[in-house]
């Protein structure tokens, strides 16, 4: 495991991704503030600060869990792109580009969790 959750190239995938999010999101429409852009917004955020928490646990079994809550968190992200998408507030290519990062997040998180899983069984 890396010496801190900032070391885990999950953690800074996961942090690109919230900054893209945040700057997709400035430009939804006025109404969607408290819905689509809270949602999204909240959504983005849990897969990093889930991976943080999880490592700072010490334990595997814990970080195991909120590794899993992430993934959750990332897949929450990718339906609400694909909405903001379907409602026209942001670009085909801009969903595209967003979905491959969530795509390699996905894969990373993967396995990690695998990683984590195996180290659980034995340490914990």
């Amino acid at each position: 495991m890396p010496q801190t959750y900032r070391d885990s190239i999950a953690w800074q995938k996961a942090m690109e991704l919230v900054t893209r999010i945040y700057e997709m999101t400035r430009a939804f429409p006025r109404e969607e503030l408290y819905v689509l852009t809270s949602q999204l917004r909240r959504a983005a955020v849990s897969i990093p600060s889930n991976i943080a928490e999880g490592q700072a646990r010490y334990s595997h079994a814990e970080f195991h869990h909120f590794l899993r809550n992430a993934k959750g968190s990332l897949a929450e992200v990718e339906t609400q792109i694909q909405i903001a998408c379907n409602l026209k507030y942001t670009s085909e290519e801009r969903k595209n580009a967003l979905l491959e990062s969530t795509a390699e997040l996905g894969k990373i998180l993967n396995a990690l969790l695998d990683s984590v899983k195996k180290r659980a069984a034995g340490a914990d």
